[in-house]
């Protein structure tokens, strides 16, 4: 496959998970009160916290999965069901219900006094809202499809790309909320996660053919030898 579409393909999948149409209207109950400027401030530190967890996950990850035993295919396959249950949750409307219950919780610390505005930047908004599990599976799992540094680089590449155009949903997010509204934000939200699906029913059939590979890489001497 072409480095272009790979890097599409994996731009997609990450910006289906981060959801910043979800998140618009979850950022605004979580900074209401707070003047545009505030807003985007919290959005960048949120962003940019993200990004570093994202990085350090993709160039790290698939290290770590080696020293657990664990291999590419069945990671593949791993993540693609997680995956393919957050398109499941992005079609029925559950994952922005879980969402707000997160955002719920953070909002009432912070009006307890418990927090400040770099704590909500940090929590529930960068982890787990942003940065969640999705997000990093995604960034370990397409790390995969990398080969040396100038794959690490695009792959690194598109997850700045991915962030940033969560950064530019965040940062205009009042006037997003008044121009799309609920049922426009539903409607684009379910067609995403049909969208996520496809890629994660991609990603087990990928996974599935490596493990069934290996596997009859492995009992292929053995019967010969018999």
């Amino acid at each position: 496959m072409p480095m272009f579409d790979v890097m599409l393909n994996d731009f997609i999948t990450l910006f289906v998970i981060l959801d910043p149409l979800g998140l618009v209207p979850i950022f605004l109950a979580l900074t209401a009160g707070y003047t545009v400027a505030q807003r985007r401030a919290i959005a960048l530190r949120a962003s940019l916290l993200t990004l570093a967890i994202l990085v350090l996950f993709a160039v790290t990850g698939l290290a770590v999965l080696n020293a657990l035993g664990i291999t590419l295919g069945a990671f593949r396959l791993a993540g693609g069901l997680f995956l393919f249950f957050i398109g499941f949750e992005l079609v029925f409307e559950r994952r922005s219900e879980r969402k707000r219950k997160s955002a719920s919780q953070a909002a009432e610390e912070h009006d307890a006094g418990d927090q400040d505005d770099g704590d909500i930047a940090a929590f529930p908004l960068a982890i787990p809202l942003m940065a969640g599990p999705g997000a990093i599976s995604a960034a370990i799992l397409l790390s995969g499809n990398t080969q040396g540094f100038a794959g690490m680089a695009a792959h690194i590449s598109v997850i700045f790309a991915a962030v940033l155009a969560t950064f530019a949903f965040l940062a205009v997010a009042h006037q997003l909320d008044r121009f799309l509204g609920p049922t426009s934000r539903a409607v684009i939200s379910r067609l995403l996660g049909v969208l996520l699906a496809a890629l994660a029913v991609q990603f087990v059939a990928d996974g599935a053919a490596a493990l069934f590979h290996s596997s009859a890489f492995l009992v292929a001497p053995a019967t010969s030898v018999g």
